[in-house]
């Protein structure tokens, strides 16, 4: 798809009230004649025969977790059938990584051996700009991230590496799947563009143990919400780790940045989990986190949905950011402060090199001159709306006044350096 220019604005005056392109059409009319199942035995076994394994390592409630993730996509009756398949792959494919990582240690226990050393890790809200800021960081080459294609698929199945032309089975899918959300959805990479080598949220690997947030993202679940709410974290939080130790065993190096709006309410595992880790808060106007999260979701349930609800948009994300930042200000101390950034998003549009360096010396990194000009690089090429302006307008599409919705935030504001954008 021919790249969007910066100076184009986006037509969403079909937002809460879509009109289908001929081409969404077709996939709709294609996909709904196709009812979705999610019976929990055939999804394990066909994880199982993708694997060439059989042990969950079930030790710790996962068929439990698992069931009542599967309950909560199954109480979401407003989602269309390509939703459902959607999410009922996602839902084997975490299986099949799961059988996969358990095999990859029982073959090589060495994994769990090895050290995550002091990694850096991006914490804020959703659109704050933690995706921004964690893929300039991953471009210092001394660091090991986390690619969407390596996030969505991370164990290797046993046999299935690199085809004779050395490309990786797991990109090439993700890949595929990245053409045809293009096709389907083509304002998606103005808002949010998860190309197979962006650098992505750690929380996809969460959900290998079925404890992340991210379903929430993907159907209507205050369910999930609740019960995701209410486990161990600890111990999730551990899980990650060992998935980090595997995924560093694969093709290191150790030295990790790491990004997710997750961890702003679960700071007390994270540190836990991380304790030498050096953490970049980065902070928004939450009416404008709000306003474009709502607005990217809304466009997505053009497909999503068999109908879309402001209303609820506004109510669910509101509510759920505000969630979000009561934790983060609860726990804000428990990340030290010489080992921690407070980040304006108003510094992640081409000022970035200030806060860049202030991170760095927190942790105490240098950073040589050919690193500086790879940031430097990235900056200049991935400015604000590159790929096309998103009108967002919180009035006109949603029907909700900014100052309104603003004022349910001021302890926010009060104990942050905040800039109201709206």
């Amino acid at each position: 798809m021919a790249t969007r220019s910066s100076m184009e604005t986006l037509n969403l005056d079909d937002l809460t009230a879509p009109v289908l392109t001929d081409t969404q059409r077709q996939i709709l009319d294609y996909t709904e004649s196709r009812p979705v199942t999610f019976d929990i035995e055939a999804m394990l076994s066909e994880a199982v025969a993708a694997a060439g394994a059989d042990d969950l390592a079930d030790d710790d409630g996962f068929i439990g977790r698992l069931t009542a993730h599967v309950a909560a996509i199954e109480s979401d009756t407003g989602l269309r059938q390509l939703s459902r398949s959607t999410l009922r792959a996602r839902v084997v494919r975490k299986l099949r990584n799961r059988l996969s990582l358990v095999d990859l240690i029982k073959r090589y226990p060495e994994i769990e051996s090895i050290p995550i050393e002091a990694p850096l890790i991006v914490v804020g809200m959703p659109r704050s700009g933690t995706t921004h800021l964690v893929n300039l960081i991953a471009e210092d080459p001394r660091r090991r991230a986390l690619p969407y294609w390596e996030s969505e698929d991370p164990i290797p199945a046993r046999g299935q590496g690199p085809d004779v032309d050395g490309i990786d089975p797991r990109y090439a899918r993700v890949k595929t799947e990245h053409e045809a959300l293009m096709a389907s959805t083509p304002y998606v990479a103005a808002m949010h563009d998860r190309f197979p080598e962006a650098i992505e949220e750690e929380v996809e690997l969460l959900d290998l143990d079925m404890a992340g947030y991210v379903l929430e993202w993907h159907a209507r679940v205050p369910g999930w919400r609740d019960f995701y709410l209410g486990l161990d974290h600890i111990r999730h939080y551990a899980y990650l780790r060992t998935v980090l130790q595997a995924l560093t065993f694969l093709r290191g190096p150790r030295t990790w940045v790491l990004k997710s709006p997750q961890h702003a309410e679960q700071l007390g595992p994270l540190m836990a989990t991380f304790p030498d880790a050096t953490v970049a808060f980065t902070h928004r106007d939450p009416v404008a986190v709000v306003q474009s999260a709502i607005t990217m979701m809304a466009y997505s349930d053009r497909l999503r949905r068999t109908s879309i609800d402001p209303d609820w948009l506004v109510e669910y994300w509101s509510d759920r950011i505000h969630r979000l930042l009561r934790a983060c200000v609860r726990d804000r101390e428990l990340v030290p402060a010489e080992r921690s950034v407070d980040i304006g998003f108003h510094h992640l549009n081409g000022n970035e090199m200030p806060v860049l360096n202030e991170f760095y010396e927190r942790a105490g990194i240098d950073i040589p001159a050919k690193v500086v000009k790879r940031f430097q690089t990235y900056i200049d090429g991935n400015r604000r709306g590159v790929k096309g302006r998103i009108p967002y307008d919180l009035k006109r599409h949603f029907g909700v006044e900014p100052d309104e919705l603003r004022s349910r935030f001021a302890f926010y504001f009060d104990r942050f350096d905040v800039r109201p954008e709206i």
